[in-house]
């Protein structure tokens, strides 16, 4: 099969002898600029400096190659892309629905599962169902939507106000940011500061 105009030809980075270009744009061990030399006389500082020759940007022209050590580069980037996964949030909106001729049990009973979301971290929409006759009063939604932002003010605040979507009504509670704890080998030194 023969590559299609436009496909990438490989993602891999291309190190060493794997480099078939006639003259690259080298970049030395700590970042500075050698110039642009040919293939062989980079090749050969490589191996004087024992480090690889690493293509870092094949679309210029000439491609930029760098001298470094391709196995610390590959860890390295893979301990950054670790970390950066481990710190990425994966937000997820739990749904709550409420009747708007609800009965005060049951809007307890609600109301303790959007507090159970909202202290796990979770968004919660919130939605309304409005039946027959019950559509032409959306202000007892609204009212009810208001009652529960107040009830909860302390575990979230209203991301995306109450509004009519057909016959329901929504909206969505976002967790509040809790402050950050530090942990307790920091705290110690800073009470044991006063006392001196």
């Amino acid at each position: 099969m023969t590559a299609q105009r436009g496909d990438p030809i490989s993602t891999e980075t291309r190190i060493n002898d794997r480099i078939r270009v006639p003259e690259v744009r080298l970049v030395g061990p700590n970042g500075e600029q050698v110039g642009i030399v040919r293939i062989e006389d980079a090749l050969r500082l490589a191996q004087e400096a024992e480090l690889d020759l690493v293509e870092v940007a094949a679309q210029a022209r000439p491609p930029v190659c760098k001298l470094m050590d391709y196995g610390k580069f590959k860890y390295e980037s893979a301990q950054k892309a670790r970390e950066s996964r481990r710190n990425q949030q994966l937000t997820v909106i739990k749904e709550q629905k409420l009747r708007p001729k609800i009965d005060t049990h049951d809007y307890e009973t609600k109301k303790r599962n959007v507090v159970r979301f909202l202290e796990g971290g979770n968004k919660v929409k919130v939605t309304i169902m409005f039946r027959g006759r019950e559509q032409s009063r959306p202000e007892l939604g609204y009212r009810l939507l208001q009652r529960l932002a107040e009830d909860v003010q302390e575990l979230g605040t209203v991301e995306a106000a109450p509004k009519q979507d057909g016959r329901n009504m929504t909206m969505v509670l976002a967790p509040t940011k809790k402050p950050a704890k530090r942990p307790a080998a920091q705290q110690a030194p800073a009470e044991a500061e006063p006392q001196a």
